[in-house]
């Protein structure tokens, strides 16, 4: 059976490092005590003034590209997730394309917000999957996720501005006949909670007027609440669909790289599937929380890390704003 595999990861941090004690100074109180102890974030990074979601994107896939012996010129098909794009359009892979030199791929975006980079993966898998073996058209595809949230964030509500930061993370995926790769998706969404948090302003539903950016309704909003145990029930609902689907029990599961909001839901979510909280890949203490970028970039430090051996099986979980909700299950390794 055909599938999608991933031959190399890659991650971009900024270069500007924000510890919590920046907060501590911003809103003259102790906030670093709660976020290190009931968030697991000890510092974040965020962007130059400079750069844009594409660039950070083009580090990452670079990083990608070398892990995986892959020339930019050798991309058939570039896939960026992202809800903080350069612009309304065009879209930002097409940026990206551009600034790799990747000049036989071709690009789209996908907006899932967190849970983007999972969709994506999903998505270009499909594209390597179903694509001629005699005649490929698909051989080499870059996935990346990314986030560039600081452009957006409220420092007037201080539960959520000390959260966010920048980031990128990248897979270049190719196919394979063996048993290594995508086995896998389970995709859902919420539509309901869809007003609940998101960027409201900028697009065609509500446009930039100079009065709502005076107003600051162009940043990131938190509207209404989500139910206290959506993540832990929504993602440890996935994990249970997604295990019955590939036709293993959960404890099968070797490593489990979850969105990195809260690591408090991560511990719930792990109890609730009651499985060891070192089987999960936890990288929000050095980077903060990087929305759509976040997964990938767990992916690459795991990777790095040599964390994850040939034939582990990993599960990929995610939210975000809208309410998407995404599983992946993968079979790690590479036979090519």
């Amino acid at each position: 059976m055909r599938r999608a595999q991933i031959l190399g990861t890659g991650l971009y941090a900024p270069e500007r490092a924000v510890p919590n004690a920046y907060f501590d100074e911003m809103y003259g109180e102790d906030v670093s005590t709660f976020l290190a102890e009931r968030r697991n974030i000890r510092e974040r990074r965020y962007a130059a003034d400079d750069q844009a979601t594409s660039d950070l994107v083009v580090e990452a896939a670079r990083d990608a590209l070398r892990a995986s012996d892959t020339r930019a010129e050798s991309l058939d098909l570039i896939v960026v997730a992202t809800d903080t794009p350069d612009y309304l359009s065009p879209s930002t892979a097409a940026v990206v394309q551009h600034k790799l030199g990747a000049t036989g791929a071709g690009t789209f975006d996908l907006n899932t917000a967190c849970a983007g980079f999972v969709t994506a993966l999903d998505v270009a898998s499909k594209y390597v999957a179903a694509d001629d073996a005699e005649r490929p058209q698909y051989r080499r595809v870059l996935v990346a996720g990314a986030y560039l949230m600081s452009r957006f964030i409220d420092y007037r509500h201080k539960n959520t501005a000390t959260l966010f930061a920048d980031g990128a993370g990248a897979v270049v995926l190719g196919p394979t006949d063996g048993p290594t790769g995508v086995l896998a998706s389970e995709l859902s969404t919420r539509g309901e909670f869809a007003e609940h948090m998101g960027i409201y302003v900028g697009g065609a539903a509500a446009p930039a007027t100079a009065e709502r950016v005076a107003a600051q309704e162009h940043l990131l909003q938190f509207r209404e609440k989500f139910p206290k145990a959506f993540n832990r029930e929504s993602w440890s609902a996935v994990a249970r669909r997604l295990a019955a689907r590939v036709g293993v029990e959960v404890a099968d599961v070797d490593h489990w790289v979850f969105t990195q909001i809260n690591v408090e839901s991560i511990q719930e979510t792990m109890a609730l599937l009651e499985q060891p909280m070192d089987r999960a890949v936890l990288v929000m203490d050095r980077f903060g929380y990087t929305g759509s970028a976040c997964v990938p970039m767990a992916l690459a430090d795991a990777d790095r890390q040599r964390r994850f051996a040939d034939g582990d099986l990993v599960f990929l979980v995610a939210s975000g704003g809208g309410a998407a909700i995404a599983g992946l299950a993968l079979r790690w390794g590479a036979d090519t």
